[in-house]
């Protein structure tokens, strides 16, 4: 029924984008979206509510637009990236369907469910006395294994019992399978699967896997752990800035190149 409830299960942040207004009359979010139809270009428009994180946004758009199309419209009113983005009506919404395609009709209801930024970093995001520490290494020259966030991590978490063995001074390509047997900040076992038809690399814990477009990832910064130089400390830099990064611990060290060569391209990072 397209008048149904619908609940989102992905975590959010709580706060609202900043263009994002609560209306007086029923205390939901709305957005406004451009004009659908002007003088020049008539179109049949229709307003329809997306549902996020159990939050309603009224919307409007032309019947012939895509949902591919719709994904990039509603992505900043979200805060998940477009490629993230999955759309429920009736099932699973393809990006090549058209609101007209899938009878979308005035008032309907459409589920969005997927991954903010600040959904993948919370596993990993430091907290109190982490926090200046994490500054403190921001602009340390000490290894990254000696720097004091990284080094209580290693030190409370030691080597893990299931960790894939490392081969220093070797340069392997991806495997086949997902890299697993390391962790991330906060402890949580992490696999990372490449999927290269898909350009996404998924970064898969007990909990979730998010699905990160790689040429989202701002960067990659990568060292050997002191004393295990088979193995690497490596940051993905999921935003603009370096708090962005999510750190995994124990990365075979015949992987880097090839995770950096995956995700930012061979000439990126030189």
């Amino acid at each position: 029924m397209e008048n149904e409830q619908f609940e989102c299960s992905a975590a959010v942040n709580d706060s609202l984008p900043n263009n994002v207004e609560i209306t007086d009359k029923d205390a939901q979010p709305t957005t406004e979206t451009p004009n659908c139809s002007t003088a020049d270009t008539p179109k049949e428009c229709v307003p329809f509510k997306v549902v996020f994180n159990k939050q309603k946004f009224d919307v409007e758009f032309d019947l012939d637009k895509t949902i591919s199309q719709v994904k990039s419209s509603i992505e900043k009113i979200i805060g998940v990236p477009a490629t993230m983005q999955k759309i429920m009506f009736k099932g699973l919404a393809r990006d090549d369907m058209t609101l007209r395609e899938l009878k979308v009709t005035k008032g309907a209801k459409m589920l969005v469910v997927g991954s903010t930024l600040t959904d993948v970093l919370s596993v990993s995001t430091p907290t109190g006395e982490d926090k200046d520490e994490t500054k403190e290494a921001a602009t340390s020259k000490e290894p990254l294994s000696q720097q004091k966030v990284h080094k209580k991590v290693l030190e409370k978490y030691n080597k893990p019992e299931d960790v894939l063995p490392g081969f220093q001074g070797k340069k392997y390509p991806l495997p086949s399978q997902p890299i697993s047997g390391m962790y991330n900040k906060s402890g949580g076992k992490v696999r990372l699967t490449f999927k290269l038809e898909l350009d996404q690399l998924w970064i898969g814990t007990k909990e979730r896997t998010d699905k990160i477009p790689m040429n989202t990832i701002k960067a990659v910064v990568t060292e050997a752990l002191e004393g295990h130089e088979d193995y690497h400390i490596m940051g993905i830099q999921l935003g603009t800035t370096e708090a962005s990064r999510y750190w995994v611990y124990w990365v075979p060290a015949q992987y880097v190149d090839a995770i950096k060569d995956a995700i930012l391209g061979k000439w990126q990072y030189f």
